[in-house]
């Protein structure tokens, strides 16, 4: 079956403080978001990878390949003007409706082969695959009276990639965009189909904060040892 990977990189260092998107931050001497193609090519070497990334990114991330002598085989779709439409310009590369497709955020280096594997096969067999890990902090919501608390024990924090029958994902992506939309699982749910969970990684976190790339940097060199 054909496999193939949308990586969105669309961040623009906002939340990071940096003028630098962070998808091109240095982790473990190379930019962050090579180590996350990394991640989807060990796993298959044959897969097609496609990275959405802002039209305004592109020449800097091709200067990037060559200064790194970054070499492995990807497409670039052009991101929109939200998570969205990045995706669906992404699947529009895609000629086929055979297959399944991996959605993944590329602010996520750390994603291990068990996780890829586990949710590409989890997506043959269901049709879509997210994987999820128990929520630790105590949760709170607010409303118009204040807070009240939450019962964490039926929550779950949901992370990429997300993998989805491509015939599946592409039907869903004819939707017209909403708020509501958050994630790829949302747009698919909103169309009508069942999601559903395999256990996440702890260690999957998204790089959003100047903390979160010390914590992969400890994880990264723990991973070399």
């Amino acid at each position: 079956m054909n496999r193939y990977t949308i990586i969105v990189a669309g961040g623009t260092g906002s939340r990071f403080g940096s003028t630098l998107p962070k998808q091109f931050v240095t982790l473990g001497g190379k930019p962050l978001l090579m180590h996350t193609i990394d991640a989807f090519h060990n796993y298959d070497n044959s897969m097609a990878i496609i990275v959405a990334l802002p039209p305004e990114h592109i020449t800097l991330w091709h200067d990037l390949c060559k200064q790194y002598s970054f070499s492995i085989k990807h497409t670039i779709a052009k991101g929109g003007n939200n998570r969205f439409e990045s995706v669906k310009n992404a699947i529009a590369t895609i000629a086929t409706k055979e297959g399944i497709a991996a959605i993944h955020d590329g602010a996520r280096p750390l994603v291990t082969k068990t996780v890829i594997k586990t949710g590409f096969e989890t997506a043959e067999m269901c049709g879509t695959a997210i994987p999820a890990v128990p929520v630790t902090d105590s949760i709170r919501q607010l409303d118009r009276q204040g807070s009240h608390a939450v019962n964490r024990e039926s929550l779950v924090a949901v992370q990429t990639p997300q993998i989805f029958n491509l015939q599946i994902l592409k039907e869903a992506y004819t939707t017209e965009y909403s708020p509501l939309f958050t994630d790829d699982a949302s747009v698919v749910e909103f169309h009508g189909h069942k999601i559903t969970l395999f256990d996440g990684d702890n260690e999957n976190i998204k790089i959003t904060r100047p903390t979160d790339l010390k914590i992969a940097e400890a994880i990264l060199a723990g991973r070399n040892e």
